[in-house]
């Protein structure tokens, strides 16, 4: 009689909390629109926050919420784009593509160490004792942490020790930015292609003696600029691309190719003025 209690007051509770779950689930139920699962596959899955939320799912849900347009998300295709607003309703919108811009351009062939360092092959543990040991405190180390986060395999190493971003695949993400410990990267709408490749604080021919390459602060760039598109500032120069006044004349008398135009399919494209660099090999400390 006692196990038959039991058994009974035991199968009574475990209805009563089933009920009591039931109810939950019903008042605690919260809807969420099947269209947010529909939406996210057709997303690239890159999960890079180039739209600028965490993941593709949060940014599913923002496009069926009506928060903003698929034209936000710059890494998936114009197609792809297309595809969402028809099946949403909407717009596709349009949003420029973004992508990493490295400022600087000394590699081992023009740049010179002054210091061997000698321990992790990392930018950020290089750049703990005494700043790498680069001649130009502000260069590239050229360990490629950035090549190293980079998920998106947007970034390589060229035969210089030097990052080379592939526009195509870069998503935006940041994380070389975040990597670099010289804060050489930023985020760059991809039609400023006029770029100072150079972060150089320093003024004169003195800057030549640690990087070819490097910025002399001679102001040439900005007299040559349409209206203020330029101004020399802490010596180097500084673009206002709000003006879209964009345009090859400031590389021209460039002497070291400093500011540089970055064409589509050409790539890095240097003023006339510019030194030809013909060394291939690593510039030693010490050498001319």
């Amino acid at each position: 009689m006692t196990l038959l209690i039991s058994l009974l007051a035991l199968g009574g509770l475990t209805l009563l909390l089933a009920l009591m779950l039931i109810l939950a689930n019903k008042k605690l139920y919260v809807y969420e629109d099947p269209r947010i699962d529909r939406v996210e596959e057709m997303l690239p899955h890159a999960n890079c926050g180039a739209c600028g939320f965490p993941g593709c799912r949060p940014f599913a849900e923002a496009l069926v919420s009506g928060v903003v347009l698929p034209g936000k998300c710059t890494v998936s295709t114009t197609e792809g784009r297309e595809a969402i607003a028809q099946y949403l309703g909407v717009d596709a919108g349009s949003e420029e593509k973004q992508v990493a811009r490295l400022a600087c351009a000394g590699g081992i062939n023009v740049a010179r160490n002054r210091a061997s360092y000698e321990g992790l092959k990392s930018c950020q543990a290089a750049s703990l004792i005494s700043g790498g040991g680069k001649g130009c405190f502000w260069g590239c180390l050229g360990y490629g942490d950035c090549d190293v986060v980079c998920d998106f395999d947007a970034i390589s190493m060229n035969e210089f020790s030097l990052p080379v971003v592939d526009e195509d695949k870069c998503t935006a993400c940041g994380d070389c930015v975040e990597a670099c410990p010289k804060d050489l990267f930023s985020i760059q709408p991809v039609s400023n292609r006029l770029w100072v490749a150079c972060k150089n604080l320093e003024a004169g021919d003195a800057v030549l003696e640690d990087c070819e390459v490097g910025c002399t602060a001679c102001g040439k760039c900005a007299m040559d600029a349409p209206g203020d598109l330029i101004i020399i500032q802490d010596n180097i120069p500084v673009i206002n691309y709000s003006l879209n006044l964009q345009s090859q004349a400031p590389i021209q008398r460039c002497p070291t190719g400093a500011i540089v135009w970055i064409d589509e399919k050409e790539g890095v494209i240097k003023g006339a003025e510019s030194k030809k660099i013909i060394r291939k090999g690593e510039l030693k400390m010490g050498a001319s």
